[in-house]
């Protein structure tokens, strides 16, 4: 294997790590402490070319290949026991064109990079929660966030993206070139190829006004059912949605009620603050916060806002279901399991996709879940390994009581690593030709390191008796 790995080494310019070499330990970690996997190899890929040759490797030893873009992935697909691995994070390129609005971006950048340089321009293009999250997996996979209420998914927002395919070509991938594969990568995840460079659709966006809202948990069911009830007539500056927390320590919480359990608006607003102010005020006017927080902020720092909170190596176990109908009986179980919430690093945040959302035909990109009102995302995230049993149980126990309140399916994106026997169910109406996309694009399905879509089989040649 040493040997093996000094011929990739003498291919790329990107760093080679091994185990046993110095910076194995900390190379081979990725964001969710949970995952202890200890890879073959690292390559820290500099360029395409880079790239090119650790897939070519990959194919010709047969070894498990993993891609690494922000390394958030919650089953840790960005890693594997004896795989390779192509780590992107060197490649974090912006280039802004103010002419077409749009931005290019290298395959390995995160959205705190991309909205920095973005931001200097007036501009964003809808992106994650967390800003140390990469553009890559989250786009591949949709791509929920702030801004979807108005610009639709992150995906939605994607123009081009320039892809490694699993024989090591180098494609485009457009909606006027390589029109299969581009349809797949928008909701697909990463089955397809390594994309070393993403092109975006970006819009003006300034200041957002931002909104946390506290309320008491017998406050909860008449505010959930409040917001639910604005969604339908909401502007679309408005990107809030629903959440159980447990209160952390923030400047704007009472000290007696850090670690106790709220129903919780979060909310941006990215048009005329004093509209959005008046908008917020609804909520109010449903039930007085026990705590709230109501400020203008850079459109970076709204996506940077659960940073601190999060820092890279805590325990994640996740789970997430689609909802058509916010009942009363969903809005009940949410109160009830968020009561029962273990650490203040938790959450269940129901993210709306509606809007700009539902405008785009549900078989017009890979992403199909596109009737669904919300996706519900169960957030188990925690710090000490001791809890991981109490606290996957907690995870299991919310995801079932929704169960009978939700849709067939989840986000690929906020899945655990047992959930890959919900696939079929997770692309929805649009896996079959996504199972035919994949056969043409990777047979072999090198690419198997995530939620994963298998080739079609060949089909049998007519008039044969098989």
């Amino acid at each position: 294997m040493t040997q093996e790995l000094s011929t990739l080494a003498d291919r790329v310019t990107g760093t080679v790590i091994r185990p046993g070499d110095p910076q194995y330990e900390e190379a081979r970690r990725v964001y969710n402490g949970m995952v202890d996997a200890r890879p073959a190899g690292i390559v820290r890929c500099a360029t395409e070319e880079d790239v090119v040759a650790v897939v070519r490797y990959a194919a010709e030893h047969r070894r498990d290949l993993a891609v690494r873009g922000g390394g958030h992935s919650v089953p840790g697909f960005g890693t594997g026991d004896g795989a390779i691995v192509a780590d992107l994070s060197p490649m974090q390129s912006v280039q802004v064109d103010d002419a077409h609005r749009t931005a290019t971006a290298g395959g390995g950048t995160t959205w705190g990079r991309f909205n920095d340089v973005t931001a200097a321009h007036g501009l964003a293009t809808p992106g994650g929660i967390v800003s140390t999250t990469g553009i890559g997996g989250l786009t591949l996979g949709g791509g929920i966030g702030y801004l979807n209420r108005a610009h639709g998914l992150s995906c939605d927002n994607l123009l081009s993206a320039r892809v490694v395919t699993a024989d090591g070509s180098r494609l485009t991938a457009a909606e006027d070139e390589n029109a299969d594969l581009f349809w797949a990568l928008r909701g697909g995840g990463g089955n397809f190829g390594v994309v070393t460079e993403f092109t975006y659709r970006l819009h003006p966006v300034g200041d957002v006004l931002v909104g946390l809202m506290f309320f008491e948990l017998a406050d909860g069911p008449a505010v959930f059912r409040s917001f639910d009830d604005l969604l339908d007539e909401a502007p679309r500056d408005y990107g809030g949605y629903p959440a159980m927390h447990l209160a952390p320590p923030l400047p704007f919480v009472p000290e007696d009620r850090v670690g106790q359990p709220f129903a919780v608006i979060v909310s941006s607003w990215t048009g005329d603050p004093d509209e959005g102010h008046r908008f917020l005020d609804r909520f109010r006017r449903v039930a007085t916060p026990a705590a709230e927080m109501e400020a203008p902020m850079p459109y970076p720092a709204l996506n940077a806002l659960f940073d601190p909170l999060l820092p890279p190596g805590m325990q994640h176990y996740w789970k997430n279901a689609f909802v058509t109908e916010l009942t009363d009986d969903a809005i009940a179980a949410h109160m009830e399991m968020g009561a029962r919430m273990p650490a203040v690093t938790c959450a269940m945040h129901m993210y709306t996709l509606d809007a700009a959302v539902q405008e785009v035909p549900s078989d017009a990109t890979a992403f199909g879940h596109r009737d669904a009102r919300y996706v519900a995302n169960i957030a188990g995230m925690w710090h000490d390994p001791a809890e991981n049993e109490a606290n996957t149980a907690w995870v299991r126990d919310y995801f079932a009581a929704l169960a009978p309140h939700s849709e067939a399916g989840g986000y690929v994106n906020f899945a655990s690593p047992d959930d890959q026997h919900r696939a079929l169910a997770d692309y929805g109406a649009n896996h079959q030709r996504l199972t035919e996309v994949k056969r043409r694009y990777d047979p072999g399905n090198l690419f198997h390191l995530n939620q994963n879509i298998e080739p079609s089989p060949v089909p049998a040649p007519r008039g044969s008796t098989g």
